[in-house]
């Protein structure tokens, strides 16, 4: 399994600048192998991962779960 390492600020802040979604770049990056994607802080310290899959059914599967999920967390502020 490939494991490509991202900034993450970096990462966020080229995602607003081109005013695109990460699940469009992840769209993107699939090539039919499935890949782990870290993302490091500015000290190289591991902030999380994501295991892209190699299929786009499974992106959109991954990507209705993390909207849920976010969802879910938002709701729990107000």
């Amino acid at each position: 399994m490939q494991k490509i390492e991202i900034k993450a600020e970096q990462f966020f802040e080229l995602l607003r600048l081109k005013d695109t979604s990460m699940w469009e770049i992840f769209s993107q990056m699939i090539d039919g192998n499935e890949k782990e994607i870290i993302f490091l802080d500015n000290e190289d310290k591991i902030l999380f991962n994501y295991f892209l899959p190699a299929t786009q059914e499974k992106l959109e599967e991954d990507r209705k779960e993390f909207s849920k999920q976010f969802a879910d967390k938002l709701s729990y502020l107000n």
